[in-house]
């Protein structure tokens, strides 16, 4: 076998496992328990995606639909960075829309990179326009029987323009906000987009909060984690699966998409389903 051959088969292998790593989905799924939960919400099951950055999984996203109607969610959670703003197609990403709306309720936060286009009104509104609940800072109700549940969002802090202000601080008053005048609910359920600060949803004593931004840390090393993450630099901490702090978990997406790193290695784009459980102590 001569060197150009065996240099041609290491290129299709380098391009096939580039392609898995960032073409093939994964879902995650997850169990959430508490005694808080009413026995209403007992089973439902939560879709969370994040971090699109306008890939693509098939013409129209159908890959990525026929995933998510495989699983027959009772509710669509969307943690921001629905679109990039270094590529901005929002036509492409609004797809995914089109092709999941009539399968559950849809809610949805900004993330930074809505922010960073300096769009965020157009895409807001093509969302609404399609039947997604935008979370500005507000909060929403789902009612079953007698009980509800809250589900709360708030905007990336980049929309504050950080008013000379920590991000940190800046959630925290978001949160506020979000959760003013919000009916009494005994499970209160927090969409925002960067789990970094799982100190402050603690201390507003959230009980479970989605989250993204992270993407897995990019480039997962096994064993390890992921290797770098906006917002947490080098080894980050707060990348994927449940994290829980006090008696707030934070529930991590890796993402679909890529933003300035084109690729994603040991880091399959994710869906996550998060089944809520009522237990009784």
């Amino acid at each position: 076998m001569n060197r150009r051959l065996i240099s041609f088969i290491i290129v299709i292998l380098i391009a096939l496992f580039l392609y898995v790593n960032n073409k093939w989905i994964i879902v995650t799924r997850h169990e959430v328990n508490s005694e808080k939960i009413a026995a209403a919400f007992d089973e439902l099951k939560i879709m969370h995606l994040s971090d699109l950055h306008d890939a693509t999984f098939g013409k129209n996203q159908t890959r990525l639909i026929q995933q998510i109607k495989n699983e027959k969610p009772d509710v669509i959670f969307f943690t921001g960075d629905f679109i990039d703003s270094n590529r901005y197609k929002l036509g492409r990403s609004l797809k995914l829309i089109d092709g999941i709306k009539e399968i559950a309720p849809i809610y949805y936060v900004t993330g930074n990179h809505e922010v960073a286009t300096n769009r965020t009104n157009e895409i807001i509104q093509s969302l609404q326009a399609r039947g997604v609940h935008v979370l500005q800072n507000g909060w929403k109700h789902i009612r079953k029987e007698s009980d509800s549940l809250v589900i709360a969002g708030i905007h990336d802090p980049l929309m504050n323009g950080l008013e000379n202000k920590t991000e940190a601080a800046i959630i925290d008053e978001n949160i506020e906000k979000a959760l003013a005048d919000s009916e009494p609910a005994s499970f209160r359920i927090l969409l925002s987009h960067r789990p970094e600060f799982l100190s402050v949803y603690a201390k507003n004593n959230i009980d479970l909060v989605f989250s993204g931004h992270a993407h897995g840390g990019q480039v997962r090393i096994p064993f390890l984690g992921g290797l770098l993450s906006p917002g947490q630099g080098i080894l980050p901490k707060y990348t994927s699966g449940i994290i829980k702090k006090q008696k707030t978990n934070v529930v991590i997406s890796r993402g679909l998409g890529n933003s300035i790193m084109p690729f994603r290695i040991f880091n399959f784009p994710e869906i996550i389903v998060v089944t809520l459980k009522t237990s009784k102590s």
